[in-house]
């Protein structure tokens, strides 16, 4: 996908072709490229997250804000790939003030009930501080953790406990909830997929996580959107399953997207599904025979 790549080239990435720059699709971007052994081109986009770091070490979602700093994890992600793959990375970012803000960070508990069926007791990651954990959120904090070397922390622990908590029995997850007002939630693909990348490699026998990889598998096809798309392709490549139409898949998502305004975090996200197992959300983060979960 080498016109992928030449559209990630201008940095910094806004969500839309020429629109404000903001930290997740910046991140991913600098990601695709990494994996891609494009070190030079991702040098910009790893250049404006750091510029944009705040001194409390969160990096927040556009350049003028200074919270909320959910997109943190996906820049403490990018750094690590830049600093695994190239010793002498020349961008300073202060990845040891993004780990502490990451840890200062929790989500606020619940008390058990059957409203919202899932254990409100564990503590992830929220969207904005003060609010109860999410599942994307805490997927992210987890991989970030992960990305630098902290698979057994305790919060790391907690977040994969609390992510496959929040999977659904039939398999696949919500985007928090698994049942809400005496109605079970149905699951999606992207948050399946973020999830899968996650857990991947950890040691658990819940048969939800492998219902999940089936859910997937059975859901991804040629109309999938790009961004699901994506998600879903890493979660099965997390997992050890690559489908054989993938590329196809792909490739007509670019194109669709190419002719379209270009959406920087769809080209992105498309290009890293492509690099499958060998994609840096998956070779930095794919917990290495950790603990079992309990």
């Amino acid at each position: 996908m080498s016109d992928a790549l030449e559209l990630l080239r201008h940095a910094p990435c806004g969500y839309r072709d020429g629109s404000t720059p903001a930290a997740e699709p910046t991140a991913l971007a600098a990601l695709a490229l990494l994996g891609a052994n494009r070190f030079g081109d991702a040098q910009p986009h790893l250049q404006w997250l750091s510029a944009h770091q705040a001194h409390d070490g969160c990096v927040p979602p556009l350049g003028d804000l200074n919270q909320p700093g959910w997109p943190t994890p996906l820049a403490i992600v990018a750094f690590a790939a830049a600093n695994h793959d190239n010793a002498t990375a020349t961008v300073n970012f202060d990845t040891e003030a993004a780990k502490r803000y990451l840890l200062s960070i929790s989500g606020k508990t619940l008390e058990p009930s059957p409203q919202y069926g899932h254990n409100g007791q564990l503590v992830g990651w929220p969207w904005v501080d003060g609010t109860h954990s999410w599942q994307e959120p805490t997927a992210t904090a987890v991989l970030a953790l992960k990305s630098i070397g902290l698979w057994d922390h305790p919060r790391t622990r907690e977040g994969v406990r609390l992510l496959i908590d929040r999977l659904l029995v039939t398999g696949g997850c919500n985007y928090g909830n698994t049942v809400v007002l005496g109605q079970k939630l149905r699951p999606h693909v992207e948050p399946t997929g973020i999830a899968l990348v996650a857990i991947a490699g950890e040691k658990s026998d819940d048969p939800r996580v492998d219902r999940s990889v089936q859910y997937l598998l059975g859901a991804l096809n040629n109309e999938t959107t790009p961004i699901s798309l994506s998600y879903g392709l890493l979660g099965l490549a997390a997992h050890d399953h690559f489908p054989d139409q993938a590329s196809n898949w792909l490739e007509a998502a670019f194109r669709h997207v190419k002719y379209k305004q270009p959406s920087p975090l769809d080209v992105a996200l498309l290009v890293l599904a492509a690099q499958g197992s060998e994609c840096p959300l998956i070779t930095l983060t794919k917990s290495p025979s950790v603990a079992a979960v309990t």
